[in-house]
This record gives C-alpha cells, structure tokens and sequence, in this order.
C-alpha cells in the first residue's frame, strides 16, 4: 500500500487556511488590535499640531504592533500549547517549520493591515500625508518592528509554560512599553512647549517695551508742547 505525503507547499497552504479561520473566529480580539491604534489616532489632535503628522502614525502604528507581539501571538501561542494543538501537529506528516511560518504570516499580514489602516486614518481624518519613500520606508520598518515584538512574544512564551502567567505577563510588558512611549511624547512635547513657549515670551517682552517707549515719547511729547504754550 502506497502512502502519499502531501507536498510542503500543500501543507503550509492548509496550515494558513487554518490559522487564518482560527483568526477571524477571535475577531472581537482582531478587531480591537486593529482599531485602538485608529482610534489614539485621531484623539491625538493637539500631538499632531506640535509634533507632526509623522511622528503621530509612526507612535500609532508602534502601539499596534505591541499589540500584535505581545497581547495577541504570545496569548495564542500559549493556549493552544496549553490544548494539546502542536502536539497533534507533530505527529502529522509536516514539516515543523510549517507550523511556526503560518503562524507568523497571518501575524505579519496583521502588521500590515494596522499600517494601511493608519495611514487611511491619518490621511482622511487628520489630513496626514508623507511622501512615497515614507510610505514604503514605513512599511519596512513595520515589518522589523513588529517581527521584534513577535520575538519579544515568542520569547515569554518559550520562558513561561503557564497560559495564565503568560498573559499577566505580557500585559505587565505591554503596560510598562506604553509607559515609557508616553513618557517620552510627553517629554518632547515639554520641551517643543517650553522652547517655542520662550520664544512666545520673548516677543510679547519685547513688544511691550516698545509699547512702553511709543507711550513714554508722546506724553514727553505732549507735555512739552504744553509747556511752550504755557511760555
């Protein structure tokens, strides 16, 4: 009896079949990843007057791809461990990186779609455009950034076995991340503030001077012109 092994193009393409199907079923997950980046977005009005548009999507599309790495693969990764689901996968007849590269696909394929979306958000809401090589130098940046977090994910994975404990922990991650990138708009937004707030100040010292000397001028004006009628 002959056995027939799928090919490995035939295997990976049923492997993201799969794990796309698994992804739309978790849409409420999917689309709160895709929309909260939107959404801080176009509530960040008075970031994208002082600091620009490009560092408003560049912040945004950061905070999405935290979001996939490290609250949506990892969180996964570690349930379906939990389940029981890639050790029925080893025993199929796949190849082990298969299993993995479907996984990242769909993860990457995610990536990009929070990109598009904030460009479109940046473009018909707050008016947002970059030229062509920022379009697509972005998108390559993406792409590293959010593969960094997909290693930082798979890293709290690999380290901790408990599902639990791995989501507690990637949200403690997540949380301290967004801290620091807060930390660090609101730190450039202070100094923006204070060094055109200096400026601001500078102008109005000086425009009152000479409003005190145009004052001071025409009451000595005027007062010696009544003192010669006067005489």
């Amino acid at each position: 009896m002959e056995i027939n092994i799928p090919k490995t193009s035939t295997v990976f393409a049923s492997l993201l079949k799969a794990d796309l199907t698994t992804q739309w079923r978790n849409r409420r997950s999917f689309v709160l990843v895709l929309f909260v980046p939107v959404i801080i977005l176009v509530s960040w009005k008075d970031v994208i007057d002082q600091l620009g548009g490009a560092f408003a999507l560049s912040a945004c599309i950061t905070i999405g791809l935290m979001a996939i790495g490290l609250m949506g693969y990892s969180n996964s990764i570690a349930r379906d461990r939990d389940k029981g689901v890639f050790q029925r996968l080893r025993v199929a007849p796949v190849a082990s990186w298969s299993i993995m590269a479907s996984r990242l696909t769909v993860q990457l394929m995610m990536i990009l779609l929070v990109t598009v979306l904030v460009f479109f958000a940046g473009y018909y809401v707050d008016h947002i455009t970059l030229s062509p090589v920022g379009y697509v130098l972005t998108f390559f940046t993406a792409l590293i950034g959010g593969a960094v977090y997909l290693g930082l994910g798979q890293l709290i994975v690999g380290l901790i076995k408990n599902p639990e404990t791995v989501n507690s922990t990637t949200r403690l991650v997540y949380f301290v991340c967004i801290m620091v990138g807060m930390f660090g708009i609101r730190s450039s937004k202070t100094c923006f503030i204070s060094r055109h707030g200096t400026r601001k100040m500078g102008y109005r010292y000086n425009k009152s001077i000479a409003c005190n000397d145009w004052l001071c001028n025409s009451f000595l004006h005027n007062r010696h012109q009544e003192i010669c009628m006067e005489y």
